[in-house]
């Protein structure tokens, strides 16, 4: 098989790092494994195994005559006979079927909030879905919305996985050794930042030595700036911290204690198991697939979603017991490494692969 990753950017989202983590993880297990990043590049260009093909297209708009004949270029240059499209690439992956007849097609589902998206969103993808052979999504709802929605037959749920790589360590984090809470998630809606400042704000009335870190993408946007003005007002500068985009994850999570997630929805998030990969004590909200990942009250504790008081009181659980915290983060840890492997994640795609 000759795959072809098919991604909108190269920033470091969920979709994002999954499509370069298949790219690289195929390589030795299928004929050529390549990547496309259709509109932007970024951060994650930099993890690409030396061995995928890459492409941009540098895409300017869903109708860029020129980025479909690139990527029509390629597809037929390579021999690609399979493409693996992710998230918002759908449009482009069904275009690129009418001119390739031949090819399979998989779209690769990473929304968690599917059924909010508008009326003309959904409608545009239920047309794309003619084209597409197979799907696959990241959580059970979205299972149910697509075989209620989309013209394809074959769906499959197959759960996310993360491939934390410790060979980089450039982020020192500030605050206390031993007292650090981490939150890795883009800076954007529907992540939720607001209800985990106004947690930590209860948080620092009973125990002003811990601090919050917030590592993720800063679009520089009205959400970003509504999270930096609630700091400001509040005077939390001395305990929360925003450091933007980072690529170390793994060294960063080694200096933290406790992981959070406040979103108000989610896919299957990666950010819970990297924190498992960690050994994390986590607190997170129960929207999408998290209660897979957090699977038992030993390995973590969930709360309703906008439920600050409840987020409050989980920290604090944590936080005023460091055997609680140490359990919970090995129960974790075994859950993931049994459960969100790479290696088993991959052995279920390359059989969804065969049966397409």
């Amino acid at each position: 098989m000759r795959i072809l990753q098919l991604i909108d950017s190269l920033q470091t989202g969920g979709a994002e790092r999954t499509s370069v983590n298949y790219a690289n993880l195929l390589v030795g297990l299928v004929d050529e494994s390549y990547l496309c990043a259709t509109r932007m590049e970024g951060a994650l260009k930099n993890t690409l195994h030396k061995n995928v093909g890459y492409l941009f297209l540098n895409k300017k708009s869903s109708m860029d005559f020129n980025a479909i004949k690139t990527l029509n270029v390629f597809v037929k240059t390579h021999n690609i006979n399979l493409v693996h499209a992710h998230s918002t690439s759908y449009v482009q992956v069904a275009i690129l079927k009418l001119f390739n007849r031949n090819i399979k097609v998989i779209w690769h589902d990473h929304n968690g909030n599917r059924g909010s998206n508008g009326l003309f969103e959904n409608i545009v993808l239920k047309a794309c879905s003619l084209f597409f052979n197979a799907v696959i999504v990241v959580n059970t709802s979205l299972k149910l919305w697509a075989e209620k929605n989309l013209f394809v037959k074959k769906i499959y749920y197959l759960s996310n996985f993360s491939v934390l790589k410790g060979e980089n360590q450039h982020t020192t984090l500030k605050g206390k050794q031993g007292k650090r809470i981490v939150c890795v998630a883009n800076l954007k809606h529907p992540k939720n930042h607001i209800l985990l400042l106004e947690a930590f704000e209860n948080i620092l009335k009973k125990t002003t030595d811990w601090s919050l870190h917030l590592i993720g993408e800063d679009f520089k946007d009205a959400y970003s700036n509504q999270i930096k003005v609630f700091i400001d007002e509040n005077g939390l500068n001395q305990n929360v911290f925003v450091y933007g985009l980072k690529e170390d994850i793994s060294y960063i999570l080694s200096q933290c204690e406790i992981g959070v997630l406040s979103s108000s929805s989610e896919g299957l998030p990666l950010s819970l198991v990297e924190y498992g990969l960690a050994k994390l004590a986590v607190v997170a909200t129960n929207v999408g697939d998290c209660n897979k990942v957090i699977s038992k009250k030993t390995e973590g504790i969930l709360v309703n979603p906008d439920d600050v008081d409840a987020f409050s009181k989980g920290l604090l659980k944590y936080i005023n017991n460091k055997d609680k915290r140490k359990q919970a983060g090995e129960m974790l840890y075994k859950h993931v490494a049994n459960n969100f492997s790479a290696k088993k994640n991959v052995e279920q795609l390359i059989s969804i692969y065969n049966k397409v």
